[in-house]
């Protein structure tokens, strides 16, 4: 609840219309909360270079976005998220904490 008495509310995304249709396993879920990043996932994959396929295949479906709704090209878009990845690799702004949540 706010400070004004309003109830807070999460604001989730749809299920993928091909998810709904032949089932899946949702891997990934990111909420921005007072502007920081919270994470729930599976490791899903025995070998980690699969997360970092599907990590570059949001990266492309990021900058499409992007591309679709503002002036943005898809390609510098692209640039500008593998710049900004490596160095948050390199030298993360925050590390978090991870921890298992049954």
């Amino acid at each position: 609840m706010t400070d004004d008495g309003k109830i807070e509310v999460f604001d989730a995304l749809a299920i993928p219309p091909t998810a709904l249709q032949q089932g899946g396993v949702e891997v990934l879920r990111a909420a921005i909360v007072n502007g920081g990043l919270h994470v729930s996932l599976r490791r899903a994959f025995d070998d980690p270079e699969a997360w970092g396929m599907l990590l570059a295949d949001i990266a492309r479906h990021v900058s499409r976005v992007f591309s679709n709704e503002t002036d943005v090209e898809e390609n510098d878009a692209i640039e500008r998220i593998r710049g900004v990845f490596e160095a948050e690799l390199d030298l993360p702004t925050e590390e978090g904490t991870t921890s298992p949540i049954s």
